[in-house]
């Protein structure tokens, strides 16, 4: 997974990469609402890096509504599977340990935006 714009996440924002299902079930079910990042295959999704790069500019323009992790190659088929939202590179949102939607491929900010809006202001399903 090593790219340099995934690794600043983990470096310069300190978002914690998630290599096990005890960690991941710690970020999500944690209080609030939470970003997984599935980076995908970085040397086949050219994607990936610009979404390395958009999701810090969410979370800002969220004013940290939400907290980011990045997903370790050992979870990715996991999340993918029980989420069921399969394309990446993608983003995944969690409340309260519940699954509340997922954003697969680049997109739009105005896209982002709008997708981000809603699932943070639904109630969980």
């Amino acid at each position: 997974m090593s790219h340099p714009l995934i690794d600043r996440l983990t470096t310069e924002f300190r978002y914690p990469l998630l290599q096990d299902e005890a960690a991941l079930s710690a970020f999500t079910c944690a209080a609030g609402a939470h970003v997984l990042f599935i980076p995908g295959d970085v040397a086949r999704n050219l994607e990936t890096p610009d979404v390395a790069v958009i999701l810090p500019e969410l979370k800002a323009a969220f004013q940290h509504a939400f907290d980011c992790a990045v997903v370790g190659d050992s979870l990715e088929k996991l999340v993918r599977e029980a989420t069921g939202v399969f394309k990446t590179p993608s983003l995944i949102l969690y409340r309260d340990g519940r699954f509340i939607g997922g954003i697969p491929k680049v997109r739009d900010w105005s896209d982002y935006v709008a997708r981000l809006s809603h699932y943070l202001s639904t109630e969980n399903a």
